[in-house]
Order: structure tokens, then sequence, then C-alpha cells
């Protein structure tokens, strides 16, 4: 029985071995294909990039045809090195770098030695590339700018670097990429998929024509087009009014969550980044650290957000039940606290309700409301815990699951850091400690697209959509439920409506009663941020910056929106004007308030930015 167990074990061997030996040579010629021999080469057309237009369906962006050089080091034989740089505008040694680091990546396979080359470049090498054995020349495509806006939205594209092709089997070293922006955010669906040919070598490294008559070869699919959610007129016109300015704009559309504009200023033309021209050019806009072009201040600038922040102060009173819409309290030029240290203010009437709070922006009557928040409580611990977790539910002091490129969480400070800051338990603090916070100030930090979205929620009466930049693939609306589940503030729907009239009045008389725009009503909030340097080693004040948030029509918004205007002076000098241009843009489609708008394109404040700046701003109520 042993010796029969034996010879079933061993014959079995042998028919499993057979089997797979058959399978492997006979039937499965996988390994054939993928081999780079020294029979074969593979040549792969690049497909079209897909288009992406706005959401009204603008072309933005398209493609245009570009020509790579490319070698393959193993066949290169002698050439005339001088003509062949010449022809291509490069140095030697750039040259010579170039073919030992495609040699390094691999003998057998093409690299990229000279990208991008243009249509006249293209027909004059042609002629002579029978010349250069070893090179060929690759066509892909490039993009091509529609518009000369909107480069921190759309992103750009370059040759993929040596850690994704090692990371991603889909790349070869000279690929393209998109970097940055939606190009970045939206890789997968807009590269499409390259098509491949294997063709035959002889002894002799000429063509005999397709591998196996091509029926491995695949053709190119062309990348999916799709719709941003910007408007691409809005887009512009904001760009327009931030010239000679820095700062951002960032505008949503409340019920959908969808972003309508995303200004930074100063941007660039996109059209900098495409082509032979784009290294320099970036190299240019990447050190230029005094206008920071490609710092998208919209996402990425985090400042104290000021008096538009008293809104949240008073929700979360009304939702704590320590207040109600009628209770009033004193201003006189400011609130005392602790050893009398005084929290100014300016000249208003007194005593105020919410109301009136909110439209003359009134310091006192929030900082007192902010003690009762977060006394309410038997520790400032938990009250200053509670007051947290109602602004986290605002999609503060975190990343809000949005489809950017880049971004900062911002900060809602909670009790474990003031414990830490304080040295709790050996040094108590109480709510007064914290006080700065009742008026966006303090450790409160925030983006513009925080600021738009919170300005988006509250005109919603509690609750946001996650904004995003994507709007339809291929002409279908997206269905991700990232982007169409409501996000529930912890806040009662009813505390919003006095706050919305509050904001109304900061309109109709408040603080920008001056920019009213006829036939719309719109709640809004101005705010100011001081703002500080160390100059020659003392701190120095320097101009303040100016913020603004609105909303549109009051009843029925269809634009939210958030403004952050450096060196601004006040909240409605700049920040508000803007803000109220951008609405009425939006909703109109024209500009009846040609006074604000001649204004803000006849001011400049390159001035101001010549002065020496650095420094964290602070914030006043204005």
């Amino acid at each position: 029985m042993r010796k029969l167990l034996l010879y079933i074990i061993i014959l079995t061997t042998g028919i499993i071995f057979l089997a797979r030996l058959f399978y492997l040579q006979i039937m499965d010629d996988s390994f054939t294909v993928r081999s780079q021999d020294n029979a074969i080469e593979v040549v792969y057309d690049y497909p079209q990039r897909g288009y992406i237009s706005d959401r009204n369906g603008k072309l933005m962006v398209s493609n245009q045809p570009s020509y790579d050089v490319m070698a393959i080091p193993r066949n290169l034989k002698p050439f005339d090195t001088t003509e062949f740089c010449e022809i291509l505008s490069i140095e030697p040694e750039e040259l010579g770098r170039r073919l030992d680091k495609a040699k390094i990546y691999s003998p057998i396979l093409p690299s990229v030695i000279i990208p991008q080359l243009t249509k006249s470049e293209y027909a004059y090498l042609q002629e002579k590339m029978r010349k250069y054995e070893g090179f060929y020349i690759q066509k892909r495509s490039l993009r091509d700018y529609q518009v000369d806006h909107s480069a921190n939205v759309l992103g750009y594209i370059t040759q993929v670097n040596q850690k994704k092709v090692n990371d991603d089997p889909y790349y070869i070293s000279g690929d393209l990429i998109g970097r940055s922006g939606v190009e970045s955010v939206y890789e997968e669906l807009l590269r499409g998929e390259k098509g491949v040919k294997y063709i035959q070598k002889d002894r002799f490294n000429r063509d005999i024509g397709p591998y196996k008559d091509g029926i491995y070869d695949t053709l190119p699919t062309k990348g999916k087009d799709i719709n941003i959610t910007l408007d691409a007129e809005l887009q512009a016109y904001g760009e327009k009014l931030m010239e000679n300015k820095r700062g951002g704009i960032v505008a949503i559309e409340p019920e959908s969550g969808e972003i309508l504009s995303l200004v930074t200023a100063p941007n660039y033309d996109p059209a900098l980044l495409v082509g032979r021209k784009r290294s320099p050019n970036y190299t240019k806009l990447y050190y230029d650290s005094i206008a920071n072009p490609l710092y998208d201040r919209g996402l990425l600038a985090e400042y104290p957000p000021g008096s538009p922040f008293k809104t949240l102060t008073g929700l979360i009173a009304l939702q704590e039940g320590v207040i109600d819409t009628e209770d009033r309290f004193s201003c006189n030029n400011g609130y005392n606290y602790g050893a009398r240290r005084p929290l100014g203010c300016h000249a208003h009437p007194s005593p105020l309700d919410l109301v009136p709070g909110i439209a003359h922006s009134c310091n006192s009557y929030f900082a007192q409301v902010y003690r009762k928040t977060i006394e309410k409580y038997p520790t400032p611990q938990e009250g200053m815990d509670t007051w947290n977790k109602h602004l986290q539910s605002f999609g503060l002091g975190q990343f809000m699951g949005n489809d950017l490129s880049t971004g900062r969480p911002g900060k809602i400070p909670d009790a474990d850091y003031y414990n830490r800051i304080y040295n709790y338990p050996t040094y108590k603090w109480y709510s007064t400690a914290t006080i700065s916070n009742a008026i966006g100030q303090g450790e409160v930090l925030m983006t513009p697209i925080q600021l738009a979205n919170m300005t988006a929620t509250i005109a919603n009466r509690g609750w946001y959509y996650t904004p995003h930049i994507l709007k339809a693939v291929e002409g279908d609306p997206i269905k991700e439920e990232q982007f169409t589940v409501k996000n529930i503030t912890t806040v009662d729907p009813k505390h919003f409506d006095p706050v919305v009239e509050g904001m109304h009045q900061v309109y109709k008389s408040g603080t920008a009663r001056t920019l009213q725009i006829p036939g719309i009503e719109i709640a809004g909030k101005t705010g100011t941020a001081e703002n500080f340097a160390k100059i020659d080693g003392k701190r120095t004040q320097l101009t303040d910056h100016s913020i603004f948030v609105a909303f549109a029509p009051v009843d029925n918004p269809k634009i939210a929106i958030a403004v952050f205007v450096e060196n601004g002076y006040w909240g409605s000098r700049y920040a508000g004007r803007i803000a109220s241009l951008m609405v009425e843009k939006y909703i109109k489609k024209e500009i009846t308030r040609t006074d604000m708008e001649d204004w803000i394109l006849s001011h400049s404040l390159e001035e101001e930015y010549a002065k020496p700046l650095s420094g964290e701003p602070f914030i006043i109520n204005r």
C-alpha cells in the first residue's frame, strides 16, 4: 500500500507539472508579450486628455498637439551632437545628462529627451530624423487653455516623477500627469487610457510588422470630459476685481455646495505652465516669495475670522439657552474684564439685543454672550468643549472632505488646548482667558473657504453640503454621497432667523449700509483684521486686512461669499465692495453699481504691499 501511495504521488506531481508546462508554453503567451526582448518594441499611443468646461458648458481647457523627442539608449548610434543640439536649442552638456539619465532608467525602454516641441520645431526635425538612429518623435497632447484665469483651480500637467512611476504601473518615464487643482484630483478621469502597439524587429533591428498581426495592440481611449462647478464669467470678474490686490474670494451655491468662484490673488495665466517654457516659468512663480502667486489664499490662508464669527457666537448662545433674542447688553466703547482689560468697540447705540448687536458689530455684546455660554457649565473645560462641538458641526477646525487638491483645517481650540497652554491644573483658567474667541480673535483660525461655507450654512438655516468643484462627468451629474448628503449643525433651525435678520440689517442700517445693491436683498457681515509686523525688532502695526461675508437673496439664497483682502483697511472698504459686486454679477449678470466697480478697479494696494510685511494678523470689530 505504501509503494502504491508513492507511485500515486509521483504520478500526480508529474501530471500537474506537465499540465502547467503545457499551459505556459502553448496556451498562455502573456509573458512573451510582456517581455521587452531584442525582437519586440513597445510603442505607446497617448490619448487625448478630457476637456474641462464650467457649470454652464463654457469650454475652459482643451488640447493641442505636442511632440516629444524620445530615445532608446541601446539603439543609439553615433550622431552629430552639435547639429542636433542646435536644432533643438539645447546645450551639449544638458543633452548628455539627459541621455545618461535615460540609460540609468532603462537601456531598452524609451525615455523623453526633449519634451514638447512646437509645430515648427517638429517639422524641421522630422526631415532630419533619419540621421539620428535610436531617436524618434512621440506625438501626444498638451493642454490648450481657453481662459486666462482660474489657474489655481484648474492646475497643470507635468512629467511624472520617478516615485509615481515606481508606485503606479500605468505610468512610465516621460508620461504627463495632473499636478495640482482639478488636473490632479481628477487625473484618473481626465487622463484616459494609453493605446499600445507591439512592433516586431529583425536581427538588424528593422521593423518587420506588428507582433502576431497586432492581436495584442490596443487603441487609446480619450479621457472623460468633465464640468466643474465654477461660473467662468464670475471667476474672471472676481480675478479682475482683485487685480493689484492680494487675498481670496470663495463663492458657494448654498443649495448644492457647488463652488461658484475660487479666486486667489495674485494669480497667473495658466498658459504659462504649458510647453517647454513651463519649467522656467514655474521657477519664476515658485521663487516669488513676496506675491506668492502659487499660494492659494482661498484654501490655505488661515486667519482669525473676526466679526463674521460673531454670528456663530450668537447662534451657540441661543442653542445653549443662555440668551434669547430680546436680551440686551450694554456697551461703553468696549468691554472690561479681568483686571479691567478692555475689549474695545466703536461707537454705536447701547444697550443692544441680538439683531442690532450683529448689525453694529458690538464687541461687548458678544463678549458677554460668550461668557454666558462657557460659564453655563460647572467647569470652563466643559463649556469650552461644548462650544467646540457646536463649531465642529459647521465644518470648522477640520478638512471638510472637499475634492480640492489643497487646503488647511483652520483651528477651533478645545479644553485640552487651553489646559496645555495654561499648564492646568497647576494654573487654572476661566472663560475670560479665552474671551477673544467671542469676536473671532484669540486662537480661532479659519480659511476663506470655511468662511464661505459658514455663510452658506447660515443661509440654509442650519445645514450645508460639502463644498465641491466637480459638477458632472460626460454630462452625468455627480451622485457621490460625500457631496449629496446634508451636513446638519447642532444648532436648531429656529435660531437662525434672528441671526439672518441681523446680517440683513448690516446692509440696511449697519456697517455695510452704503453697499446695497438695488433689487437684491443681501445679508452680510463686515470684519477687519489688524496687521502687525516685526520691523527692526519692534512690533509695528501696518494697514489692516479687510474681510466680508454675504449671501443673497436673503429668503432664497443663490450665492454665499467670503472675501479677504490683505491690507484692505476695513471690512466695507475693499472686501465689502467686492462681495457686493460679485453678488450682483452672479444674480443679475450685469453691474448697476458702477460707482463701486469703478472705485475698486481704479484703486491699487501695491504701495501697501511694498512695505515690509510679516507676523500674524489680529482682528478688530468693524
